[in-house]
């Protein structure tokens, strides 16, 4: 269903706990679950603190791109920051999605600072019976 294809996310977790945030490892990526649920295929990504204004998703040959913004809420002439640990800035992450998704109809919701994407499983990829001629009935046909 879902492909990972993020090899150096490890790296840039294991840099940026030796380095510290701000040096070359890339911004933190935004934290999924993904599963099965019946006949579609849910991904869950936590972006808090992101209006939903600042989501972009694009669907592109089966790559599904999330890409948000999170805005510092503290700016301005008079504004003097005292304290800055929230991450601010662009995040996006890219997930390869299989051909037995319906990339089509793609449902996005965004409540409580989490983006939930619904995809429908491809009819295609849905299991069904296939009915088996024998021999037996080749001939009744025939003789019919």
């Amino acid at each position: 269903m879902l492909m990972r294809t993020d090899p150096f996310r490890e790296l840039d977790r294991l840099s940026h706990q030796v380095f510290g945030p701000g040096t070359w490892s890339r911004p933190a990526a935004m934290p999924m679950d993904a599963y099965r649920a019946g006949d579609q295929f849910v991904v869950a990504f936590d972006l808090p603190g992101v209006s939903p204004e600042a989501i972009e998703l694009d669907v592109e040959r089966n790559v599904l791109t999330v890409k948000a913004e999170r805005r510092p809420e503290a700016t301005g002439e008079h504004v003097e920051m005292q304290v800055a640990e929230r991450p601010h800035g662009v995040y996006s992450r890219q997930l390869f999605l299989g051909d037995t998704l319906d990339t089509d109809h793609v449902h996005a919701s965004y409540e409580a600072g989490v983006l939930t994407l619904r995809i429908p499983i491809a009819e295609k990829a849905k299991p069904r019976r296939i009915s088996i001629a024998g021999a037996e009935n080749e001939q009744r046909e025939i003789n019919a």
